[in-house]
């Protein structure tokens, strides 16, 4: 049977209720962020012909404007506050614990990551072995872990999401302003000089964008005249913070600056998350409308079934098919990064980068969806599980793997990862999956 038709029986089985524009969302978002990373990317073969790399934003001012599209991380937490919700006022209703309810939702996050790192600590052994020099391995590692950031910041925030949806329900939109709130201040402190604390905005930013999801599943953002708005201070709250403050036009770090809006968060993600949210929930209604239609809901159902191979796996892909190009003389890597005849070469690279991953998905699906386990382990082991994912994870992506260890790796931070899912325990599957439909 064909992915397609596999896709369409789940896609027939799709309960009424479901609210199919999150499922879009989810998937729209992904693929966004994986077509940005592809088109900004700017390898090249120099004068001397030898393997350069730039960034789109670095060459040409004018593409930060974009960034305000394709940066939709916000969208994403958005939905990812939707789907905590509704799955955790579902477990407190049929009385699941939080234990059955986080080991759930980690094993079904952790699982699709791990094929990731081990095949990245093959790569790593086999270029130190090769005699490749330990800054090619770093360089390449950090490139394609980079995907991984988000993961550490998602599992803290599902961690938390007993204490952020208590702060929902009994305090509403102020438990959002109150992040909000706490942003600014760290905002404040970091261009005072105190750029450590700066940090701490990966749990107020993110955690205030998912308090936005709770809002939208309890049908707070389902009326114009509350989305219309939030769009419109958004995208004004964008444009002062960008004209008239200290922040950089550009939504994505950007190579040389001294400043990202991203490595750590700042207040612009916000306005970035109200300016995206109420535009694309102001759409909610002529959405949900055509995803009842079977054939763009299967194809919804398609790519969520394996959204999470596709995105940790895209830099990879990019990774692998540079290799290639390189080796075959430079192919595609002749212009001029920004020049006319760059860009217009663009929808042959991504075509190529598509065929790359296209492989690396079909081999490593599979894992989105863990084989189901009798028990699920103690709470206790759960959080701490998460807590060395998280840390081991953003280590990954911000260093990368090679370090002065046995073969060139940082040994103690790839056990971090791995230790973490082994006290998380793989295997259990939610809800959802048993239901046969992507998970929510």
């Amino acid at each position: 049977m064909s992915a397609w038709s596999k896709a369409a029986e789940l896609a027939a089985r799709t309960p009424e209720s479901r609210n199919r524009y999150v499922d879009f969302l989810r998937a729209i978002s992904i693929l966004a962020v994986i077509l940005g990373h592809w088109t900004a990317a700017a390898p090249y073969v120099d004068a001397q012909g030898k393997l350069a790399s730039t960034h789109i934003l670095a060459v040409a001012d004018w593409s930060h404007w974009l960034t305000w599209v394709i940066q939709v991380m916000p969208i994403f937490f958005m939905v990812g506050g939707f789907s905590n919700g509704i799955t955790w006022r579902a477990a407190r209703r049929d009385n699941q614990s939080y234990r059955e309810w986080l080991g759930g939702r980690l094993k079904r996050l952790v699982w699709p990551v791990l094929p990731l790192l081990v095949a990245w600590v093959v790569i790593g052994a086999a270029m130190y072995l090769g005699g490749a020099r330990p800054e090619l391995v770093r360089v390449g590692s950090q490139m394609a872990l980079i995907p991984t950031w988000f993961l550490a910041v998602y599992l803290g925030v599902v961690v938390l999401v007993p204490i952020t949806h208590a702060l929902w329900v009994r305090l509403g939109f102020f438990s959002f302003w109150l992040s909000c709130a706490a942003a600014v201040i760290v905002d404040w402190a970091y261009f005072r000089g105190q750029h450590a604390l700066g940090w701490v905005n990966y749990l107020f930013v993110w955690s205030a964008v998912h308090q936005l999801g709770y809002a939208w599943s309890d049908g707070q953002l389902a009326d114009l005249r509350k989305t219309v708005p939030m769009f419109v201070v958004g995208l004004t709250a964008l444009i002062a913070l960008t004209t008239l403050g200290p922040y950089p036009r550009a939504m994505v770090g950007v190579p040389g600056d001294l400043i990202s809006n991203t490595t750590p968060p700042k207040i612009t993600l916000l306005a970035l998350a109200a300016a995206q949210g109420g535009f694309l929930l102001s759409l909610q209604s002529a959405g949900r409308r055509w995803l009842a239609r079977p054939r763009p809901w299967t194809a919804t159902v398609l790519i969520n079934g394996m959204i999470m191979t596709i995105y940790l796996w895209h830099l990879t892909a990019m990774g692998l098919w540079i290799v290639i190009a390189y080796g075959l003389d430079g192919l595609g890597l002749r212009y001029e990064p920004g020049s006319a005849s760059w860009w217009r070469a663009r929808p042959l690279w991504l075509l190529a980068l598509a065929l790359t991953l296209l492989p690396l998905v079909l081999i490593f699906a599979r894992f989105e969806r863990p084989k189901p386990s009798a028990t699920t382990p103690a709470t206790w082991r759960l959080v701490a599980g998460a807590a060395l994912l998280v840390f081991g994870l953003a280590l990954l992506a911000k260093f990368g793997i090679a370090g002065n260890g046995p073969l060139g790796l940082r040994l103690w931070v790839l056990a971090l990862p791995f230790a973490g899912a082994a006290l998380i325990g793989m295997g259990a599957r939610g809800a959802a999956d048993r239901a046969g439909v992507p998970a929510s």
